[in-house]
């Protein structure tokens, strides 16, 4: 499951708090409020996911409430920008919607002799899109496959190119299927090219777009469209898909039915002798609290629970 990859990374008990908190999907009362210290101020630059955008916006504004002399600037333009900003010092935080990849992690060692810091900060949920008219039920994930992709390495049998192909009839049966998709930029891109693809390739159809949020406004405007985005980005004018029998809920992440369920992380340069830059520190301490935890619900994530977050604070050292 896409949820064991992610634990393995993190560990076996993280596994464990995780599910505690997705179970309910509110925010765990046992989370520590956050608790402002004296002689904070400055400015951080954010780079990195376009998923993480706006919940960085909420965190930032969030964080300045607490430290009015602090400023930060966030800039969203994709994943795998994240680690060239923190390697050339153009930021200071590196959201990211998947884990590093390991040629990312080496050149941010060959430049500073120590790897990245990369902090689980909440739960995503890849949602697949439709058109809110579109009556279908559900998909399964080789059935996403077949539509997005042109190699069907997930194992289904045909092509999906029409909506009579995943069994709707009337005058849905001869519509073309429109398919959006983020830019190869996109941590979102990659996670679902390996986990809904099976690792296979895009069909070249596919309209790929910028931002999340477009992925969703293309979907809203095209009755016959398609597309998968982070499930923040939801709104009224789009239907969520059942994937493999499940919605996309709290609860079906927690036990690993629904399939594309995912950590989000923050990374940042922390030295292993120095530790934190004060600034820097705080920031992840407020994201970590109850009070940053409020922000991911707020933004439509999955916010951690009190043991994961406690966990993830002993673990970099944020207590």
């Amino acid at each position: 499951m896409t949820l064991n990859r992610s634990f393995a990374a993190l560990g076996a008990a993280v596994a464990l708090t995780f599910t505690a908190s997705v179970a309910t999907a509110d925010v765990d009362e046992n989370l520590p409020s956050y608790e402002r210290v004296s002689g904070i101020s400055g400015n951080l630059s954010s780079i990195g996911s376009d998923t993480l955008n706006n919940l960085m916006a909420l965190w930032t504004e969030e964080f300045e409430n607490f430290y009015p002399n602090v400023r930060i600037q966030v800039q969203g333009a994709g994943t795998s920008t994240a680690p060239p900003g923190l390697i050339e010092g153009a930021s200071n935080l590196g959201p990211m919607s998947r884990p590093m990849r390991d040629s990312e992690q080496r050149a941010f060692e060959e430049r500073f002799g120590y790897p990245p810091t990369l902090v689980p900060v909440a739960i995503d949920m890849i949602a697949v899109y439709v058109n809110q008219d579109n009556p279908i039920e559900g998909l399964t994930m080789p059935q996403v496959d077949a539509i997005f992709s042109a190699t069907r390495a997930c194992g289904h049998d045909g092509d999906i190119r029409t909506w009579g192909d995943v069994g709707l009839g009337g005058g849905w049966a001869s519509r073309d299927i429109t398919i959006y998709g983020r830019n190869s930029v996109s941590g979102t891109y990659g996670f679902f090219r390996e986990n809904a693809l099976c690792g296979g390739d895009f069909k070249d159809t596919v309209n790929e777009q910028p931002g999340s949020s477009a992925v969703v406004r293309g979907v809203e405007q095209t009755i016959s469209g398609i597309g998968y985005s982070g499930i923040g980005y939801r709104t009224s004018g789009v239907r969520v898909v059942p994937l493999d029998g499940f919605e996309a809920t709290a609860d079906n992440a927690a036990t690993g039915d629904y399939p594309l369920a995912r950590f989000l992380y923050v990374a940042a340069n922390r030295h292993p002798n120095d530790g934190w830059n004060p600034l820097e520190r705080e920031f992840f301490r407020m994201v970590l609290s109850k009070d940053g935890q409020e922000v991911v619900n707020r933004d439509g994530y999955v916010p951690l629970s009190a043991a994961a977050a406690e966990r993830f604070r002993r673990q970099f050292n944020l207590e």
